[in-house]
């Protein structure tokens, strides 16, 4: 002990910063000449540190993918991002990246920052895990039982119309954003819980609500850097909501009052369908919700159905399914009422086929799916606004990844000028690509990559290729974890574009076409406008 207790009393600061000194140069060295990237291209301080990251999430704010696109520009369609990822920016690579065979983990970093648990269907880390998981939740998504709840979707957008009504009759400029984004959230809640929470009858169509996701998005940016979310979210909520009130932050209490209020509904319904004898079926047609399904699982294990993560799933997928379409609805509706040509081309459509949307008994949501310049405008829409702004790592720890790349040559190779160069993509590595950034490439999309231009899915050659055989066109990702509710997303945007089209006017005072552009990544997209529209509507005559 003598020795010890003179060993430790020898120690001064001066040995303890050289010992840190010698620890960081030599992982520095480590990371540049010996890692494993250490051969692909990319800024040296990112291969160091993720602190070059962290400058542009926290610091600029939501940048980094930005900053990526212009890193590929320096040095080429595969970089190093970070000491331990890889990003792709190669539309032709895509499919590959992202697909249903083989096994696929997330990257538990960028996960885990959400501040939930890798256990839930949108975080799930492990592939095995997610497929049970998602296993139970798929048929709940499906195109078939989205077009049994119709209703749900019809009953809502019925309510958004009569208060544009409203609106166009007094004449008030009113926040359109807000009330999409309020559609969304009670469409999304009704259909996953049975519940809509009545969003649209709040003032302001509860704003602060849609706040709340720029306000979230900023916490998974500094999570990921300073872990402070996931102890935010193990500690009491009455006590988090305090905190909240005593700050001032409406955002953050939006958070837990929706936490608390979700929980409070989860357990109910928990407890009615535990408490439903054998004999009677567990939820009529009227009263079933995704939580019936997930503990009629067979193939579920028990663990997997506690109150505690059934309810953090619920929590994420109804977030996920309702911000995402608003903006991606935002942005259509600036467009196509700030473009006569394009709302005129779009209303002799809908007025050639027949549709009396005043009449929804008169049709199927799914006759929408044959308007082929509607079609267009949605698909515009969803390449220009697709549900994530960040990129979306896949792992796979099984096995190496080939990444091809095509270089302009030399006139080696045969004489054809071309040679290709093979990047091995050591097994375990997360490798991402971002959807916008495929989306706004100009060798796929052409010059006006980034201009709201529907004519270009008129043409079925370049429609096929690019959304269909090589699949450039990806807004609800592709793969085993293609987002969930894309079936959802396509009856709410095909009946709430065509329902205004052919029943308003609108005009957006003060805006312009900048103001709905990804511009933070806040692993959803934010825009400049920060969700709000300001609207003037008349109603046809």
């Amino acid at each position: 002990m003598t020795l010890l207790a003179d060993l430790l009393l020898a120690v001064t600061w001066w040995h303890v910063a050289v010992a840190v000194t010698v620890y960081y140069v030599s992982r520095t060295i480590y990371r540049l000449t010996l890692h494993p990237l250490a051969k692909f291209p990319g800024p040296k301080l990112a291969a160091i540190t993720r602190l070059y990251e962290g400058y542009y999430d926290v610091i600029q704010e939501g940048q980094y993918t930005f900053k990526i696109a212009e890193l590929h520009k320096q040095y080429g369609p595969i970089i190093r991002i970070s000491p331990y990822e890889l990003h792709i920016n190669d539309p032709t690579y895509y499919e590959k990246l992202y697909r249903n065979d083989g096994r696929w983990d997330k990257y538990d970093w960028a996960y885990v920052a959400h501040g939930r648990g890798l256990d839930v269907a949108l975080m799930a880390q492990d592939h095995y895990l997610h497929k049970a998981i998602r296993q139970p939740l798929s048929p709940f998504f499906s195109k078939a039982n989205v077009g049994r709840k119709m209703d749900i979707v019809r009953k809502h957008l019925d309510k958004l119309q009569a208060i544009m009504v409203r609106k166009a009759v007094s004449g008030e400029t009113f926040d359109l954003g807000a009330a999409i984004s309020a559609w969304a959230r009670d469409v999304s809640n009704e259909f996953i819980l049975g519940k809509s929470y009545d969003n649209l009858d709040k003032d302001d169509f509860d704003r602060d609500f849609t706040t709340m996701v720029s306000d979230e998005g900023r916490m998974w940016r500094y999570n990921k850097h300073f872990p402070v979310l996931r102890l935010a979210f193990s500690l009491p909520w009455d006590f988090m909501l305090l905190v909240a009130k005593w700050l001032g932050d409406k955002g953050l209490k939006n958070v837990f009052t929706h936490l608390k209020v979700t929980l409070h509904d989860t357990k109910q319904i928990m407890d009615a369908h535990n408490n439903t004898s054998f004999e009677k079926p567990a939820s009529t047609e009227t009263n079933h919700t995704i939580i019936n399904d997930i503990l009629s699982s067979p193939s579920l294990p028990t663990h997997l159905k506690s109150l505690s993560r059934i309810h953090q799933d619920i929590f994420a997928i109804t977030a996920a399914g309702f911000e995402t379409t608003a903006s991606t609805l935002r942005l259509i509706i600036y467009h196509l009422f700030s473009s006569p040509s394009i709302l005129s081309r779009l209303r002799s459509e809908l007025s050639q086929k027949g549709f009396n949307l005043s009449d929804p008994s008169s049709y199927e949501y799914r006759d929408l799916e044959h308007l082929p310049y509607l079609t267009a405008i949605l698909m515009e829409g969803l390449r220009l606004s697709p549900a994530a702004a960040s990129r979306l790592q896949r792992v796979a720890p099984d096995r190496e990844l080939v990444y091809p790349q095509p270089a302009l040559g030399d006139g080696q190779n045969g004489g054809k000028g071309m040679v290709t160069k093979e990047w091995t993509i050591p097994r375990g590595t997360p490798v991402g690509m971002t959807q916008i950034l495929m989306h706004w490439d100009e060798s796929v999309y052409g010059k006006d990559a980034k201009e709201f231009n529907p004519e270009r899915w008129m043409d079925e050659e370049f429609k096929r290729r690019v959304a269909g055989g090589e699949r450039m066109w990806a807004p609800f990702s592709r793969g085993s974890r293609n987002c969930l509710g894309m079936h959802l997303a396509w009856a709410e945007l095909y009946l709430c574009i065509a329902t205004l089209a052919q029943h308003f006017d609108l005009e957006f005072p003060g805006h312009s076409a900048e103001d709905f552009e990804a511009a933070i990544d806040s692993f959803v997209i934010l825009t400049k406008s920060r969700g709000e529209l300001r609207t003037v509507a008349k109603v046809r005559g």
